[in-house]
């Protein structure tokens, strides 16, 4: 981005909610803003299921399907991303202001790792390049065992 080139100021996460729901003739309830909330406070991957859990604790009167809905609606708005590993269980994690990164997969815990390597984006890119391709997004997701399952499952 040049010097002279400005950008717009940047919005809050509820503010982008709130403009997708806007768009999408939606209103902004107070269980989608607790939904919102308890999600962006989620560390790491999140099950539907886990998320209602939490939310039930805060909210008894909110239920799962409105937990479910609001996921999409994150997802559809680029505030969530929408994941599966080995488990085959979609979670959900932040996507928000944050830092591209892919994972490495527990296959008999679940443990999934976030890393981030410039060497493998770097190459993935060039890789592209070379088959004519413009990257617009990409995925990678590295399966196997965890230092603690790979040494438990030692005789």
């Amino acid at each position: 981005m040049s010097a002279a080139t400005t950008q717009a100021p940047r919005q809050t996460p509820h503010e982008v909610f709130a403009d997708y729901l806007a768009a999408n003739s939606l209103k902004i309830t107070p269980q989608r803003r607790l939904i919102l909330d308890v999600f962006l406070a989620e560390p790491g991957h999140v099950s539907s299921e886990e998320l209602y859990a939490k939310i039930k604790r805060r909210d008894p009167a909110i239920g799962q399907a409105t937990v479910y809905r609001t996921l999409k609606l994150l997802a559809e708005c680029s505030l969530a991303e929408a994941v599966s590993f080995a488990d085959g269980i979609t979670r959900y994690e932040p996507h928000f202001g944050v830092e591209h990164h892919d994972h490495l997969i527990c296959e008999a815990c679940g443990r999934t790792i976030e890393i981030v390597d410039p060497v493998i984006e770097r190459r993935q890119e060039e890789l592209a390049a070379r088959y004519g391709f413009t990257l617009a997004r990409h995925k990678m997701d590295l399966y196997g065992l965890c230092a603690d399952c790979r040494n438990n499952s030692r005789p």
